[in-house]
């Protein structure tokens, strides 16, 4: 949603100033005058996206130094300091960068009356409407310290997945850029240099040497076109990107590519589960936590299911069976939901399932690299060796016919 920054005149005469998210301009004008502010000057922050995704942060503001201000939050808070006093205490410890300055707009609103989770609300590029919701069922609750505790945790939980996955891909991405620019380089250097010795040869050349040739003249002359195709196949997939139903199918193929959609799906799974339990445990009702859980998702398929699971428990139906009715979850997530809602405990089991599917990522990303690993080198080695075999077979035939 967009963000838009204003000045103006609050209720009682003074001048007041901040941000503010709405649909558009007009919208952000009733909002204000709905809070009794007059302004004067709205305009769009171009500088601040909105929301997109579980936790949305900015690139300055990175996960761990999220998780880590609602761990200190969450200290302050259970040592009996005021919330007012906390927000300024952490704002005093931060450099002065995007962090203070969001700390300094949030204490300001504080000051204002204005309770943790409206004052985090006009700050949507940095906290997301989960995170909000989670913090105002703290604050209704009473126990907005074990919330935020809850939340820090889900935070380095999230980034400690994160960073086992980025870390898993480092080496095969290096294998990819280390072969393709050894290729890259035997096509457009190697090859040519070898083609003089083959064209006085009036012989027939192996098919396997033709093609060679093919594809280091198409690299050499023809590399505009496959930069032009490549801009092309870009610019096409992004536009289709914006089209629902476009990203609906692909979000669908990607569950049904062998290996990788039986990954995709199980860390889907522990969002889900993870989530949604946290919501649960927290306090927020379960009809916002679906919907909250819903856009967690980032998968299409998996989304538009929620959403009709949502309008199922609204008319009276149990999470299990309405989740039974998809092939996008598992009985073990279904069984478990079952025993939760049968003894009372569903947002512990929805943790249990969650870790469990998390372990199951894990130990499945493992394998997969394992194996992906010696795949890459083999493919890499066969890239090579056509290369050789294509170079030595017209030689090999040079020589018997000098002899």
């Amino acid at each position: 949603m967009p963000i838009f920054r204003y000045k103006g005149y609050g209720k009682d005469g003074k001048e007041v100033s901040g941000s503010i998210t709405a649909d558009s301009q007009k919208a952000a004008r009733e909002r204000l005058k709905s809070d009794n502010v007059l302004p004067t000057e709205i305009e769009a922050d171009e500088a601040r996206g909105g929301n997109a995704g579980l936790f949305s942060f900015r690139r300055s503001i990175g996960l761990p130094e999220l998780a880590l201000l609602t761990r200190r939050l969450s200290t302050l808070i259970s040592a009996s300091m005021p919330l007012f006093e906390a927000v300024a205490t952490l704002m005093e410890q931060e450099r002065p960068g995007e962090m203070r300055s969001v700390l300094s707009r949030v204490k300001e609103r504080l000051s204002e009356g204005k309770g943790l989770a409206a004052a985090l609300a006009d700050e949507s590029h940095l906290f997301s409407e989960s995170y909000i919701s989670m913090v105002a069922a703290g604050e209704a609750s009473g126990a907005l310290d074990l919330v935020l505790e809850r939340l820090a945790d889900f935070l380095e939980g999230q980034e400690a997945v994160r960073s086992k996955v980025t870390s898993a891909l480092a080496y095969p991405i290096l294998m990819a850029i280390v072969g393709g620019g050894v290729m890259l380089f035997l096509l457009t250097f190697v090859i040519p240099k070898i083609t003089g010795v083959f064209a006085d040869n009036k012989a027939a050349l192996p098919l396997i040497t033709i093609i060679l040739l093919k594809v280091s003249t198409l690299v050499r002359k023809g590399w505009w076109l496959i930069a032009a195709l490549a801009v092309a196949a870009i610019y096409t997939y992004r536009r289709l990107m914006k089209q629902e139903q476009f990203r609906l199918k692909r979000d669908t193929f990607l569950l049904k590519v062998p290996g990788l959609g039986a990954l995709l799906q199980k860390l889907i799974l522990a969002r889900f589960a993870k989530i949604l339990g946290l919501l649960l445990t927290s306090g927020v009702p379960v009809i916002k936590a679906m919907e909250i859980t819903a856009e967690a998702v980032v998968n299409r398929a998996y989304k538009r299911f929620l959403g009709e699971a949502k309008l199922d428990l609204i008319e009276g139906g149990k999470l299990s069976a309405t989740l039974s009715k998809s092939l996008l979850f598992p009985p073990l997530l279904i069984h478990m939901v079952g025993i939760g809602e049968q003894s009372g405990t569903m947002e512990k089991m929805l943790e249990k399932a969650g870790s469990a599917f998390e372990k199951e990522f894990d130990t499945s990303t493992t394998r997969f690299m394992a194996l992906l690993e010696p795949l890459l080198v083999l493919a890499m080695g066969l890239s090579v060796g056509f290369v050789v075999i294509a170079v030595l077979l017209p030689i090999f035939q040079l020589n018997q016919l000098v002899k």
